[in-house]
């Protein structure tokens, strides 16, 4: 029973009693006290049977009220009890940690002390390192007579040297080995590339010859007056030479095509006879038309012969020029022709584009054609014209790269239309030169060898193509040697301009001479 079921209990036993009086009182009030006695006894009776049950009810409500709230009592207090305890042993936990953290704070103390002390301790050595290390300095100094900057110097020299020789050694190693791995590749496919090209070379010339039956014809070429030969050097535009020479005329001019405009005309006239101004337009006239077809014909030939296909006419026409172009001693169209087979075997075999390699490299020497008309390197002419007509930016590039002078290749075909063109012009019996030239080439090349340090002599041979160095051994040791190989392989490239490729070979010996008595 909870406080508010006695507290109704009271209520109810209370307003039982005043019931009780009110009814008495009333009865009382009535005087008919006969009437009711035993109405009120039967009354009483029931308000003393309520009265002991309520206060029998009251009392076990009060007992069960204490025994909740005794058993309350209980929970609060065991509940009290383990919050007190829970809170002894967190107290308890507390208290350790500090002492805990109050004896860390002690050790860290402990430690920064010691620290500090070391800290005293180490820059007390270190100013007696520094002390001793610069008497260890004025010690070296006194001994050596050398300042700190001059044993430096000569530490580092002695370094460098140390690693000039190793860098030497190693870039040795290295170009060996890549020597032997490029070489064997290199030599499979340009040996390959030139075993697939063969072709005829015809010798340089700015004369041509013509052949006359008699001397006599020379007077009639002459004319009156020499009118004839200045009709026919006004037609064709080259000079005519008449001399001693017997029963011939020769041809001069810069211009080859003209040059053989002009021989066909003149030997016609030789075999028709009737030589006069008027005839001689006529006739140069149709050598002009011969020529021309000739220039067609030789260029659809070498397109036919280089596989290349799709050139406009009046391209293959230019190209057709070439024909009678030579440079020293090599047939230009020839030397096209050859190029563009080079370049195609070793375009297949590198994987790069056949078709740009070949159309590059037949015509990379289309400026040639021009050359007397256009002024400019014939690289730069010849990309020019080939722009003109439409063909790709990878052709022109091949063609303006193929001389590195004008510009250094950017793609693998316009290496390999270079490496052609090389190829085409340096092998054996491809191209003559002049005797002043070829004596200035071979000068050229030991005055270069010669300005080295450490070289004693030198010797161009194999017309050109090798200079031999000999050094002084005691100034150029093993390794040193391979290194001014390097230099003057480099200085050459620089320098000079020359078909194909120099060797260059560095020789150092040591001889050891006694004689026995």
């Amino acid at each position: 029973m909870t406080a508010t079921d006695i507290i109704l209990a009271i209520v109810v036993l209370v307003i039982g009693a005043l019931l009780a009086l009110f009814v008495g009182y009333w009865l009382g009030s009535l005087k008919k006290k006969g009437q009711y006695d035993e109405s009120l006894r039967a009354l009483k009776e029931a308000s003393e049977q309520r009265l002991l049950e309520v206060q029998t009810e009251q009392r076990e409500a009060l007992r069960e009220a204490r025994e909740e709230t005794a058993r309350f009592r209980a929970t609060i207090e065991r509940e009290n009890a383990e919050r007190r305890s829970e809170l002894q042993r967190q107290e308890h936990r507390i208290q350790l940690k500090e002492e805990a953290l109050e004896r860390k704070l002690e050790q860290i103390e402990q430690r920064d002390k010691k620290l500090t002390a070391k800290e005293r301790q180490l820059e007390q050595l270190r100013e007696e390192v520094e002390k001793l290390k610069q008497q260890q300095l004025q010690e070296l100094e006194r001994i050596s007579q050398l300042t700190e900057e001059q044993a430096k110097e000569q530490l580092l020299s002695r370094i460098e040297q140390k690693v000039r020789t190793q860098a030497s050694q190693r870039i040795r190693m290295i170009e060996d080995q890549a020597r032997v791995e490029a070489e064997t590749r290199a030599r499979e496919i340009i040996t390959l590339a030139i075993q697939r090209c063969a072709s005829d070379q015809v010798a340089e010339a700015v004369v041509s010859v013509v052949p006359l039956p008699n001397d006599e014809m020379k007077g009639r070429i002459i004319g009156r007056e020499g009118r004839n030969i200045r009709a026919l050097e006004a037609a064709t535009g080259v000079d005519l030479i008449i001399d001693d020479t017997p029963e011939a005329v020769i041809l001069s001019g810069f211009d080859p095509v003209r040059r053989e405009v002009a021989r066909i005309a003149l030997t016609k006239l030789i075999i028709d006879g009737r030589i006069h101004p008027a005839r001689i337009e006529d006739v140069v006239a149709k050598a002009r038309q011969e020529v021309d077809n000739i220039i067609r014909e030789a260029g659809e030939n070498a397109a036919m012969e280089a596989n290349v296909h799709g050139l406009q006419p009046d391209l293959l026409k230019i190209l057709g020029r070439l024909h009678f172009r030579t440079s020293y001693g090599q047939n230009v169209l020839a030397h096209s022709v050859e190029v563009s087979i080079l370049a195609a075997t070793m375009a297949h075999e590198l994987g790069a584009d056949v078709n740009v390699c070949k159309t590059a490299a037949l015509l990379h020497d289309l400026g040639k054609a021009v050359d007397q008309e256009v002024e400019g390197p014939h690289a730069i002419v010849g990309g020019e014209i080939v722009r003109r007509f439409g063909k790709s930016p990878k052709i022109i590039h091949a063609i303006v790269a193929h001389h590195a002078s004008e510009t250094e290749p950017q793609t693998l075909e316009a290496a390999i239309v270079q490496a052609a063109d090389a190829i085409s012009a340096a092998r054996p019996g491809a191209r003559r030169e002049t005797v002043d030239l070829y004596i200035k080439r071979l000068e050229a090349l030991e005055h270069i060898a010669n300005s080295f340090t450490g070289v004693e002599k030198s010797f161009a041979i194999q017309a050109g193509r090798e200079i031999r160095i000999i050094v002084k051994p005691e100034e150029v040791d093993e390794y040193a040697a391979a290194q001014l190989a390097s230099d003057i392989a480099h200085k050459i490239e620089e320098s000079l301009d020359y078909p194909g490729q120099i060797k260059v070979c560095v020789v150092r010996e040591t001889r050891s001479v006694d004689y026995a008595r």
